[in-house]
């Protein structure tokens, strides 16, 4: 399919939606949804990224989900694959930590995530963390998956979602 017949699809598609919607809850003020193209504060994620997080939860320690802080890191990232974190305190608190030990946890789940290869880090002026380059999760998670380190029912539901949505990254 090339990109016009997609972008044809997609328009059909969202038409349904909309006559769904609007079937379903009448005409709605348009400041009370959120709307990616209208709104600024966005981000593009996977369509995927809930399987993806049960998997990063899964390989991750015993009672130290990953998931949250890897979020946090992708909310922030743009195009480049890269951040800049000058704020380890800031961090910590968007991925859900508190209390006196919340860097330390950060920084925990961060070098979890770096042993597991979703991230890269180099060192800075804020500490080991200052620059974070984050990987193709897919790829991460396909090499995991080589390794038998992943439940196959787990990775065959990423497969599947993903060929739904049409991310050729796990072929």
């Amino acid at each position: 399919m090339n990109k016009k017949q997609t972008a044809t699809r997609a328009t059909k598609i969202q038409k349904k939606k909309q006559a769904l919607r609007k079937q379903l809850w009448g005409d709605i003020a348009p400041e009370t949804i959120w709307n990616r193209k209208l709104n600024d504060g966005y981000t593009t994620i996977p369509r995927t990224m809930p399987i993806v997080f049960q998997i990063m939860d899964d390989l991750s320690e015993k009672s130290k989900p990953i998931s949250s802080t890897y979020f946090s890191l992708w909310c922030r990232v743009f195009d480049e694959s890269f951040i800049e974190i000058k704020s380890p305190d800031e961090m910590a608190f968007e991925s859900g930590y508190s209390g006196q030990r919340a860097v330390s946890t950060w920084k925990a789940r961060m070098k979890i995530l770096s042993n597991l290869g979703f991230i890269d880090a180099k060192e800075g002026a804020s500490g080991q963390y200052n620059y974070v380059l984050l990987k193709n999760p897919y790829m991460v998670i396909k090499e995991h998956y080589k390794n038998k380190k992943i439940q196959e029912g787990k990775f065959n539901a990423l497969f599947a979602r993903a060929q739904e949505v049409g991310a050729q990254d796990l072929d």
